[in-house]
């Protein structure tokens, strides 16, 4: 598996890959039109923010994962000079459990941590279980003071983790 910055002629496999592994966890999340698309639109986040992807051998998407440099950022959702940002973490559903996510997050850390960021920030819904799992056995920490509703009854939960 590599992990690299996700290709223009990338984006539309990861797009639908990104909208696929959200509604598998929680098809209300993809409900929303306007989420979906979001979702989809990997060069509207590439062009804010890094995109990158994990591919196998072939070449193969098998997940992807932007990293937000800093609150600067069009997809920064926190405030933090000193942060970055992991957003829309999505694997493919056949290469679930084979430490795809996991490498995704680690370049994100790595990231950070070359360009100096005292800490990275993220936010989960409530059905994202295995994602929280994984964010805890990386470091993060459940943080109550980043939690948000940006729909009404819709809530994303902050997590945070100290570099």
């Amino acid at each position: 598996m590599e992990i690299r910055p996700v290709r223009p002629d990338e984006h539309k496999a990861l797009g639908d890959l990104t909208v696929a592994a959200y509604a598998a966890i929680d098809p209300a999340t993809v409900d929303e039109d306007d989420y979906a698309d979001e979702l989809r639109d990997v060069a509207g986040r590439a062009a804010g923010a890094e995109v990158l992807v994990a591919v196998d051998d072939a070449g193969a998407v098998l997940g992807g994962v932007t990293y937000v440099p800093g609150p600067d950022s069009p997809c920064a959702e926190f405030t933090e000079p000193d942060g970055a940002g992991i957003r829309m973490l999505a694997v493919a559903p056949e290469a679930q459990g084979r430490g795809v996510g996991e490498a995704l997050s680690r370049a994100c850390l790595e990231r950070a941590r070359v360009a100096g960021k005292g800490q990275i920030l993220l936010h989960s819904t409530d059905r994202m279980a295995v994602a929280h799992r994984l964010y805890e056995r990386l470091g993060f920490v459940r943080d109550p003071s980043l939690d948000w509703e940006p729909l009404p009854g819709f809530w994303l939960r902050g997590f945070r983790l100290r570099l």
